[in-house]
C-alpha cells in the first residue's frame, strides 16, 4: 500500500509541498536555510539531503533565476521533490537526484556550484534513542556519513568564491566551526532564538570559499513571542519570504 501523503505549502501557499504523513516532515529549519543562501539569477546552487524538497523550491521561488538542485538517498522523496517542483512551478530551474554522499550522482561534479546548502541530520549515532520510523531516524540521526563528512561534501562541491550553509543544533556548533574553519573565510554564526531569553536551539553557519575574513557572530533572529506566535521578522521569513542574507 502507498505510503499516505501530506499536501503542504510553504511561503504562504508558494510553495506545494507533498510529503509523507509519517516519518521526517519539513518544518521551518528549510525556509530558514533557504532563507540565508543569497542566490542571484543564474546562480547554480546544490541542496544536499534535500528531502521532498522544501529548502531548495523555498529558494527556487524566492531566488528567480536560481538553478537549483537537490540530492537525496530516498528514492521516494526524490520523486516527491521532482513532482513539488512542478506544482510549484519552478521545474525548468529544479532537479533532483537519487545518491548518497559516499557515492554521488556522476551528473555532480565537483567544485560546480556557485552555493551549496544543507541540513544535516542533528542527533550523532548513539547520542539518543532513534526514532522508530525508518525514514525519521534516516533524516535525523547519523548514518555512515558523519557531520564532518556532510561538510567535507559541500566543501567538495562549492567552486572558489562560492558559498556554503548549513543549519544545525546549536550544541554541535563545535563541531561544524571544526569541519568550516580553515577552510571557508568570513565564517557568519547565526542563532535562531526560539524565544526571547531562551537558549538558541538551532544555529545557521555559512561561509566563502577562498575567503580571508575573520568569522562574525551575529545578533539571530528571535522566532516567537511569549504567545507562541511569530515575530515580526520571523514572519517576514516563514510566509512573505523575505531573505535571511547572511554572506551578501
Amino acid at each position: 500500500m502507498a505510503e499516505p501523503l501530506t499536501d503542504d505549502r510553504l511561503l504562504d501557499g508558494r510553495v506545494n509541498l507533498r510529503q509523507p504523513a509519517t516519518g521526517f516532515r519539513a518544518a521551518i529549519d528549510s525556509v530558514l536555510l533557504a532563507a540565508a543562501v543569497s542566490a542571484d539569477a543564474g546562480d547554480a546552487v546544490l541542496d544536499v539531503g534535500s528531502g521532498a524538497g522544501a529548502a531548495a523550491l523555498c529558494l527556487a521561488v524566492r531566488a528567480e533565476g536560481a538553478m537549483v538542485t537537490g540530492i537525496d538517498s530516498d528514492r521516494t522523496l526524490v520523486r516527491l521533490a521532482a513532482d513539488n517542483a512542478e506544482a510549484t512551478g519552478v521545474a525548468a530551474r529544479a532537479r533532483f537526484y537519487l545518491g548518497d554522499l559516499a557515492s554521488p550522482p556522476v551528473r555532480l561534479s565537483p567544485a560546480s556550484f556557485d552555493h551549496v546548502m544543507a541540513n544535516p541530520p542533528f542527533a550523532a549515532e548513539g547520542s539518543g534513542r532513534v526514532p522508530a520510523d525508518p525514514a525519521r531516524a534516516r533524516a535525523m540521526v547519523e548514518g555512515e556519513v558523519r557531520l564532518a563528512g556532510w561538510l567535507d561534501f559541500c566543501l567538495k562541491m562549492v567552486k572558489s568564491g562560492g558559498t556554503v550553509t548549513v543549519i544545525q543544533r546549536a550544541d554541535r556548533l563545535a563541531e561544524v566551526l571544526a569541519g568550516l574553519s580553515g577552510r571557508l573565510g568570513g565564517l557568519v554564526v547565526f542563532p535562531l532564538w526560539p524565544g526571547e531569553g531562551k537558549p538558541a536551539k538551532r544555529v545557521l553557519v555559512a561561509g566563502r570559499k577562498g575567503s580571508g575574513a575573520p568569522l562574525s557572530l551575529r545578533p539571530g533572529l528571535v522566532l516567537h513571542r511569549p504567545d507562541g506566535s511569530y515575530t515580526t521578522e520571523a514572519d517576514a521569513i516563514l510566509r512573505a519570504g523575505a531573505a535571511l542574507p547572511l554572506i551578501t
